[in-house]
């Protein structure tokens, strides 16, 4: 009898499980259990994690390092026995809310996150660009031909860096001038299945999961390039694993866009011409490894840019990952900013889009850029696409932000009440109130599911 994704996924669960030793060391490492409130022995800890993946229900101390996970990866590089506790915390959350939720009320958080995500990045992207970009990034239904030959490679972007549209399509323009091939995959059509697995819907994660995964298996190499890290986690860590249990084999590898642009930095050297002549400060997060090194090495081959290292901690996969930890997101961002203006650099450079999301207002009270890097590599280039959606949030005003792109709403044929909504969230998503500014009273029935990127 073949295996269901569902069966698959808990026999890995069930097989790690079996490995764990419960040394502790990945409790000895996390950077979170501080802020956590974990305050127990590691030990216990780590068994008390085993338990809660065995039954639903586990000791306080290990249901809060479950809880307060932002996905660091420390670790893994800690564990001497190839057990992923990343990938164990994960599940203990997804356990624990089957255990807590009836299945009902699991597949209806579901819907109701992807409906929300959906919404978001549906009207947020239709605010800044027109149907040619749109099919651009592949978000027009009309735009997704099968190519006649298969790409060399499938560039996934997931979902939300569509809000961050410049971001995504300087990626494009650096992989045309590098003269690779490839089709854009992503948005809500094309969801990782993240979503319905906090909520504890296994089984309609694994669905949407298996049909995305279908479509990224195009490419002639059998290589998909991801953007965003939480896809890229959902896929590498849950899905690809699970998926090779139930058909013999994963169906492609996937690489971050960073390894991938390091890997060619050779081939992109002598199109960086232009002196970009700033001191930059990566705002890192180390989830995805290697990323920030290459991001780094990147950045470093720009003719002109000086990096400066502002010496503050580099903790999870993005900063939205630390919603069960929001005091502590507060000190971090705090913390960077006033180290960046202390630097006197010229920008704080971000590498994923939900980092500039939530940092990019701050550009209004700081005497500095924020920045996603590929603006740095696209000016050396000479390659500009203009960040909308900076300068729509930096009006603080849904009135000014929905008369701002009227055009675009009547082009768009959305609905206005719909994009105030989507409007509200986006100003909403501010962890750090920016200087002399209320920060917008959250809606408590727009509550965003955790850690969505």
């Amino acid at each position: 009898m073949t295996a269901t994704f569902e069966t698959a996924l808990a026999a890995r669960v069930d097989e790690m499980v079996d490995a764990c030793t419960r040394c502790g060391k990945c409790v000895e490492v996390c950077p979170v259990t501080g802020p956590g409130g974990v305050n127990a022995e590691p030990i216990a800890v780590i068994s008390g994690v085993l338990d809660i993946l065995r039954t639903g229900d586990g000791p306080e101390a290990s249901r809060k390092w479950a809880n307060a996970c932002v996905l660091t990866g420390e670790c893994i590089k800690a564990c001497d026995y190839g057990v992923n506790p990343r990938f164990l915390l994960g599940m203990a959350r997804v356990t624990m809310a089957r255990h807590n939720d009836a299945p009902a009320d699991q597949r209806r958080q579901g819907v109701e996150g992807f409906r929300k995500m959906a919404r978001d990045v549906t009207h947020i992207s239709r605010l800044q660009l027109d149907d040619e970009v749109l099919a651009r990034l592949g978000q027009r239904a009309d735009s997704r031909p099968e190519p006649d030959t298969p790409p060399d490679f499938v560039f996934y972007t997931g979902c939300n860096v569509l809000k961050t549209p410049h971001i995504a399509l300087l990626a494009l323009d650096i992989m045309d001038t590098l003269g690779v091939t490839y089709q854009v995959l992503g948005g809500p059509s094309h969801c990782c299945g993240v979503v319905q697995m906090r909520t504890g819907d296994i089984a309609t994660s694994g669905r949407f999961a298996e049909s995305t995964m279908d479509k990224l298996a195009r490419s002639k190499s059998g290589q998909v390039v991801s953007w965003c890290p939480s896809c890229h986690t959902q896929f590498t860590e849950t899905t690809l694993p699970t998926i090779e249990k139930t058909r013999g084999a994963k169906p492609f590898e996937m690489t971050p866009f960073m390894l991938f642009l390091r890997k060619n930095l050779d081939r992109l050297r002598p199109f960086l011409q232009k002196r970009v002549e700033m001191r930059l400060a990566l705002h890192r997060h180390p989830g995805i490894k290697g990323v920030v090194e290459a991001a780094e090495d990147i950045l470093r081959a720009v003719p002109g840019v000086e990096l400066i290292d502002l010496k503050q901690p580099a903790v999870g996969m993005m900063s939205n990952y630390f919603r069960a930890l929001p005091a502590y997101r507060r000190e971090l961002q705090k913390n960077e900013l006033d180290a960046a203006e202390q630097a006197r650099v010229d920008a704080l450079v971000a590498v994923y889009h939900a980092d500039h999301r939530e940092l990019c207002a701050h550009e209004r009270d700081h005497p500095f850029r924020i920045m996603n890097m590929l603006e740095i590599v696209g000016d050396s280039m000479g390659i500009h696409h203009d960040d909308h959606f900076k300068r729509l949030k930096m009006l603080q005003d849904v009135d000014a932000i929905a008369a701002d792109c009227q055009d675009l709403v009547t082009q768009h044929g959305l609905d206005p009440a719909t994009t105030r909504q989507a409007i509200q969230a986006m100003l909403e998503e501010q962890p750090l109130p920016l200087r002399g500014n209320a920060r917008p009273q959250p809606n408590p029935q727009s509550a965003e599911p955790r850690g969505i990127e």
